[in-house]
């Protein structure tokens, strides 16, 4: 596709690319075929793409130097369809202005309103950044062959814009993600008799004081860190007293806090033993005086803390996650994106990108060999 190729064009090509999409299952660890369809679009569009794995990426044509590295990223694995679909979740539908199927909203509609943007600006020479698009796997797993895998082959990247769906506003801070394995151990004896220490007693006690718990630090923009107990098992017989009672916490936390230091805070209130999975799932998020954001709130564009998790938790340097859709249709029965939300997400994607007025401190000294 030529540079000069009008939006509408583009456009048009990309709704078409997400229709291909939608048609080819891609399960998280089992996105090949989505990947093979990117990447042949891009080569049809006359872009030298690259692969790794699931991944695809591709650097803009008008690379320099002296300018800083902004990231465009999104996903294109899904969730497997839920119960209630009253339409074939990989045929795609259009219905007006909707088009229905699995991984329209989350996050098809994002990822090709970014490669639209990529496509109109990737060669445009007075740009005030450097364009790198990535369409990566696993993101609905956190998956390490996802963008954790195709980061350090990506070289140096100042800031990234990671298309989710938020209605096109500007989410600045997205709640981190922590689970964590508990276990209340007892004694075992007869249910008969005053015999044992029932684990499951000491577990609710715990779950009582995790309940109750109200962690001092609150974001002004992420609330409070959120504590759920969604898993617990116990007991093999009726008459033997446990003693053993594991149980699950999902924690989400704000970004006043790490993971790490959160959890060594949990298990001093408690009397059972916790283990957490992984530290790696911290909150992040942007500066409000961020360049990229300055450019969104020059737009009119709203700021907001996002519960949800994205593979910004991944990324060691600023990001803004923005997109096309709405989060409450994630993850839902009879999913859709409406065309005219493509639209909008491709020409704010654009007016963004090109509104971009770093100061002479975000950009990196060009570099000599010696």
């Amino acid at each position: 596709m030529e540079a000069s190729s009008s939006v509408a064009t583009i456009r048009e090509a990309v709704i078409g690319l997400l229709e291909q999409l939608i048609a080819i299952p891609s399960f998280s660890r089992e996105e090949s075929g989505t990947a093979d369809c990117i990447e042949a679009f891009l080569r049809v569009h006359g872009v030298a793409c690259m692969r790794s794995g699931n991944n695809v990426w591709a650097r803009a044509v008008s690379w320099r130097s002296d300018r800083p590295t902004v990231l465009l990223n999104s996903h294109h694995d899904t969730v497997r369809p839920v119960q209630g679909w009253t339409k074939d979740p990989f045929q795609p539908t259009r219905e007006g202005d909707m088009l229905f199927g699995l991984g329209s909203n989350d996050a098809g509609g994002p990822l090709v309103s970014l490669i639209a943007a990529f496509l109109r600006l990737q060669a445009e020479t007075d740009l005030p950044v450097n364009l790198l698009l990535a369409a990566t796997a696993e993101e609905e797993i956190s998956g390490a062959h996802g963008i954790a895998a195709l980061l350090p082959q990506l070289g140096h990247i100042d800031y990234a814009i990671v298309g989710e769906p938020t209605r096109m506003q500007m989410a600045v801070a997205e709640k981190g993600l922590m689970v964590v394995d508990a276990e209340a151990k007892g004694v075992a004896g007869h249910a008969a008799r005053e015999e044992g220490v029932n684990a499951i007693y000491l577990a609710m006690d715990a779950i009582q004081t995790i309940r109750n718990l109200q962690p001092e630090q609150v974001s002004p923009l992420l609330g409070k860190v959120k504590m759920s107990v969604t898993q617990i098992e116990a007991g093999k017989q009726h008459n033997v007293v446990p003693d053993s009672c594991r149980f699950v916490i999902d924690i989400r936390t704000n970004e006043l806090y790490q993971n790490e230091a959160f959890f060594k805070w949990l298990q001093q209130q408690v009397k059972v033993t916790l283990t957490p999975r992984s530290f790696r799932l911290n909150s992040s998020r942007i500066a409000m005086d961020h360049p990229l954001v300055q450019s969104g709130l020059a737009l009119g564009l709203e700021a907001f803390g996002s519960p949800t998790l994205s593979d910004q938790a991944l990324m060691p340097f600023p990001s803004l996650k923005i997109g096309c859709g709405d989060s409450a249709r994630s993850h839902t029965a009879d999913e859709y994106i409406r065309l005219s939300e493509i639209a909008d997400g491709i020409q704010t994607y654009i007016q963004l990108i090109r509104g971009i007025a770093p100061p002479s401190g975000y950009f990196r000294p060009i570099t000599t060999s010696a």
